[in-house]
């Protein structure tokens, strides 16, 4: 008995199986194609937004640092600027502080250069410190060699201004600036014979009496001893001259001072002594304390003429004293150890 094969059916039905086939291969790559497109979108839509901040008026590292916090990039743009106080300080930025943007974004910043420096400035009626940190910072070349330099030593005079007021000064204000030049001023001592009222100093505590010092303008020598009798410790017992006594500006009061009545196992109490070179008038002195902790402490600031600078202490053994005059170091040393 033989079989009889129908190729009609066969066919049919390798061409059922093939077209289920293709279009199953199509609808799983138009799936893949949806799920990729998704991806894409969520990708795309899914990064991060930030709020740029407000970094005008700011120092160039500050801002940097607030939009790199924003995972901000910055592009710079140097300007020169109607004012040598705002050097290195942000003019502009684009976009606008506020501004919704991508992370990554690029944010324009304008940096101020300073001025264009071609003459030379009014310093007449200014503070001679002002003048040299701006002499230090502005009057600089792009080699880096000041345009102007001070002639020292300065030259001094008595007057009605404060002292350290510039009176005059060689070359004159608005003198074109070609090359580096030096610059002669001349500077204020204050009045001639200028007095002072010593205050009542004898009966205070140490702290107490030197919050008067600072404020009345006297010089001072401190030295102390043991107390005798009632008195207490820490405490002023003797000032020559006597309180209420006018005195030439400069003259020296000397003070004695009781030793502290007790002293923990890790303190020391003593004078603090130092020799500063005279001044043609008073200038900011401060003393400050470095604990063995890393702890800095500011002890006292006074305007001191010069000469033995003393102060009467009672600190931790270890103790690092530091001795500034007009924020430079003059002297420093440890108390206790030797």
């Amino acid at each position: 008995m033989g079989i009889r094969l129908d190729l009609s059916s066969i066919e049919d039905y390798v061409a059922n199986h093939l077209r289920m086939f293709i279009i199953s291969v199509a609808a799983l790559l138009l799936f893949l194609s949806i799920i990729a497109v998704s991806v894409f979108f969520i990708a795309v839509h899914g990064e991060e937004q930030t709020m740029v901040p407000n970094v005008v008026g700011k120092e160039l590292t500050e801002a940097l640092l607030e939009l790199q916090i924003k995972e901000l990039y910055p592009r710079l743009q140097l300007r020169f600027s109607q004012t040598s106080h705002d050097k290195g300080f942000i003019l502009e930025q684009e976009p606008r502080p506020g501004t919704i943007v991508k992370a990554g974004r690029r944010i324009r910043l304008v940096v101020s250069q300073g001025v264009v420096i071609n003459k030379v400035e009014n310093f007449i009626g200014r503070n001679i410190d002002e003048v040299r940190m701006d002499l230090q910072t502005i009057y600089t070349s792009a080699g880096n060699l000041p345009l102007l330099s001070l002639r020292e030593p300065l030259m001094y005079e008595f007057s009605s201004e404060n002292p350290g007021i510039i009176l005059a000064q060689k070359p004159e204000p608005g003198t074109d600036i070609s090359g580096p030049m030096i610059l002669e001023l001349v500077v204020s001592r204050g009045r001639e014979n200028t007095t002072v009222n010593v205050p009542q100093l004898t009966g205070l505590d140490i702290y107490r009496a030197l919050q008067l010092i600072s404020s009345s303008g006297i010089n001072f020598h401190f030295s102390s001893r043991e107390r005798s009798g009632n008195e207490r410790g820490e405490t002023v017992v003797l000032q020559i001259p006597p309180a209420n006594t006018t005195v030439p500006i400069n003259t020296l009061v000397q003070l004695t001072v009781t030793n502290p009545e007790n002293l923990e196992n890790n303190e020391i109490s003593g004078i603090f002594s130092h020799s500063i070179p005279p001044n043609p008038y008073p200038l900011e002195v401060r003393l400050e304390a470095l604990l063995v902790s890393g702890e800095r402490i500011r002890l006292f600031t006074v305007d001191y003429p010069g000469g033995e600078f003393t102060f009467p202490y009672k600190l931790p053994v270890g103790t690092v004293l530091v001795l500034s005059m007009l924020n430079r170091e003059l002297h420093r040393e440890t108390i206790g150890i030797r």
